[in-house]
């Protein structure tokens, strides 16, 4: 029997989850993805730069949905035996029985404690805020009865939300807002949060509020069973030994050995389509185009792109598509032999740094979003864990501005300065060695013509064949978990010839899909 083309556009995690799933449910299919970049992943990527790896922007490994949990054990079986830092420190971490050491194979899932804070006037304070006694005695006792009051006015006087700033007044009161939401939404994404739909953070926090902060707080007070976590607040997550581009490294060999073909640096330049089925894509690989017929178009790309290398579209459909607005990330990795700050938690770490796997930055004297810390993400990150920290610098820009268009060494020693100035080092001479890396797109925004995204995607389902999956293919703010459902969805209408695409644009917007109870 012939079997079926599919062509998959990316390897991210949507696209190689798309990939796995066809060739391992069904020997129907011929699958080939093509890649922009010569590696896989996508912003899920880990760049391995004189053996310390960075992590594109951080990835937690939680998800509420077991069909991914039960994915990710198959392909990264989870620990068995402590992670070095743990056997060292004689910290405990969740252990699988029969699972394999992670000192003695690099395939394997680590059970990592989450801990993120945010660095406000030089203390830090809960992420997600929390309200004991060390986040009162940071903010000081006039804060923290204008913090309250603030939040009463929001409880009786709710906003209509019309914005992401409306959302989080109505949660947080609108000094708590001020603090700690205002200013870094604003560094993040370019633009005032009254700017920004509220579906961001309707998607992003979950349900998060000071009521639900204080409901989880009396949950663990009285060890509640089954009550309701949201993942803003998981404790302890999974994650890739060496990073989170080595799971898809592994799947990316897998979709080979079950015959797909992965096709890097080959960039897509044109989607031919007629009578509502895309016939082809065109690609350029080593300066040559390449055309590619199939009968099943899986696109992870981002829709501005998709709809632009479109014929035949129509000019409203091809101007909401061109003004969907995207936010860019720039980091660079800095190599130091101590930081600053102090621990002064109860958290044991390598060094006695502080234990945090990223801090989310609130200083208006800089520009700088957040900063990881690799060696609390995993050991096995960090070439010489006893002797220096690895950290990465995160900043959120715009392709084209000053910012990304800045030389290595020059946006390197902008990072630097920064650091210096927030008291994390000393001086530029503290530094031992740095990387940039630069990512596109990496960050789908909720305003511009994004509130006409309705009439793309009922334009985008009325081509038969083609079935947009991932963050970037559906221009949503997912998380892995939420990606590699949409490529489930997406497989089983195929396999199955399902036509309506519902269920795969329905992933991340259910209130059943997030609010499963532990």
């Amino acid at each position: 029997m012939k079997k079926k083309k599919v062509v998959i556009i990316g390897s991210g995690p949507a696209g190689l989850t798309a990939a796995y799933e066809l060739l391992d449910k069904s020997n129907k299919y011929e699958v080939t993805v093509l890649e922009e970049l010569n590696i896989v992943g996508g912003i899920s990527r880990t760049v391995n730069y004189k053996g310390n790896r960075m992590d594109m922007g951080g990835h937690r490994f939680f998800s509420k949905d077991e069909r991914v949990n039960e994915w990710w054990e198959k392909i990264l079986p989870s620990q068995g035996s402590l992670p070095k830092d743990d056997k060292i420190l004689n910290r405990t971490s969740t252990l699988t029985e029969g699972g394999p050491n992670p000192d003695k194979t690099d395939k394997v899932m680590l059970r990592r404690n989450r801990l993120s804070r945010i660095y406000f006037k030089n203390k830090f304070f809960d992420y997600p805020i929390s309200l004991k006694f060390e986040t009162l005695k940071n903010m000081g006792f006039l804060t923290t009865i204008e913090v309250g009051f603030s939040y009463l006015k929001s409880v009786f006087f709710k906003r209509k939300e019309k914005s992401l700033e409306d959302f989080y007044i109505n949660r947080f009161g609108k000094k708590l807002y001020s603090m700690f939401f205002e200013n870094y939404t604003e560094n993040l994404w370019g633009r005032h949060p009254s700017e920004i739909s509220p579906e961001w953070g309707a998607q992003r926090v979950k349900g998060l509020s000071i009521i639900a902060i204080i409901k989880d707080m009396f949950g663990k007070v009285f060890k509640k069973k089954n009550r309701h976590i949201e993942t803003s607040l998981i404790e302890e997550f999974k994650y890739p030994k060496l990073g989170p581009g080595e799971l898809w490294e592994v799947v990316a060999d897998s979709v080979k050995e079950k015959g797909g073909a992965i096709i890097t640096e080959a960039k897509v330049t044109k989607i031919t389509q007629k009578d509502k089925m895309i016939k082809s894509v065109t690609y350029v690989k080593d300066n040559k185009e390449i055309t590619i017929k199939a009968d099943y178009f899986i696109s992870s790309m981002p829709i501005k792109d998709l709809i632009n290398g479109m014929n035949d579209v129509p000019k409203k459909i091809n101007k909401i598509a061109t003004n969907l607005p995207y936010r860019d990330y720039m980091t660079v990795g800095v190599l130091i032999p101590k930081l600053n700050l102090k621990n002064e938690t109860k958290i044991k770490t390598i060094g006695n740094i502080v234990p945090d796997n990223w801090v989310y930055v609130h200083d208006k004297k800089v520009k700088m979003g957040r900063f990881q810390i690799y060696n609390n993400w995993s050991p096995y990150l960090v070439k010489d864990l006893d002797h220096t920290i690895w950290m990465g610098l995160e900043y959120f820009c715009n392709e084209g501005d000053n910012m990304w268009n800045m030389t290595d060494d020059d946006f390197a020693s902008f990072g630097i300065e920064e650091m210096i100035t927030m008291g994390l080092i000393d001086n530029k001479d503290d530094v031992i060695d740095y990387h940039v890396e630069r990512v596109k797109k990496a960050y789908p925004a909720y305003f511009d013509s994004y509130e006409h995204i309705e009439d793309v995607k009922k334009y985008i389902n009325k081509i038969q064949n083609l079935y947009c999956v991932g963050r970037n293919g559906q221009h949503r703010y997912n998380n892995i978990d939420h990606s590699m459902v949409t490529s489930f969805e997406a497989v089983n209408n195929i396999i199955n010839n399902i036509s309506n695409k519902d269920n795969i644009w329905n992933v991340n917007t259910e209130k059943e899909y997030h609010e499963v109870k532990k």
